[in-house]
């Protein structure tokens, strides 16, 4: 069975942040599935629908080798549940991806996971995360570790990237 991938999912999300880094990553050859708060389907920013196939619940971290927060107005939401936050702390403490693109990083601030990390995002959340202890660049991308993070969706071929390699090198170590 292949590795599994969520990425998680919420209303207002960036159609492209949500579609592309699935669709990527299935191309390596990962399963992805779409994870959110309750609700029966979501729509993007874009007008695109998203079925979610179930909540953090119903994925056993054992089972999972990474996570993706995609952008748009969703993490404003994500960042309030208080599973998705300890699933991206447990993520990270056991070293597996934790990948986030745009407004993405404000789930990780919440989550208490980028104090001293090297990270990107959009210009609008960037005093967010040097105030929470990230290291901020205006690459667009960059990987500390397990995390990875991007600017906006023109960066989203770096960032498919990245997400690869750094899935890659869990899986070769």
């Amino acid at each position: 069975m292949a590795e599994l991938v969520l990425v998680l999912v919420a209303p207002e999300f960036d159609d492209l942040e949500v579609w592309y880094p699935r669709l990527r990553l299935e191309e390596a050859g990962y399963a992805v599935r779409f994870v959110g708060l309750g609700d029966d389907e979501y729509r993007g920013r874009a007008g695109l629908s998203c079925t979610p196939d179930g909540t953090i619940a119903d994925f056993p971290l054992e089972d999972v080798v990474g996570t993706v927060v995609p952008g748009g107005w969703a993490p404003d939401r994500l960042r309030r549940d208080p599973e998705v936050l300890e699933h991206l702390r447990e993520l990270d403490r056991q070293g597996k991806m934790v990948a986030c693109i745009c407004h993405g990083g404000w789930v990780l601030i919440s989550a208490g996971i980028v104090r001293g990390r090297r990270m990107t995002s959009t210009v609008g959340i960037r005093d967010d995360l040097v105030n929470a202890g990230a290291i901020w660049s205006q690459a667009p991308v960059v990987i500390d570790r397990n995390l990875v993070s991007s600017r906006l969706s023109r960066d989203l071929p770096a960032f498919g990237l990245a997400m690869v390699e750094v899935l890659s090198a869990r899986s070769t170590s």
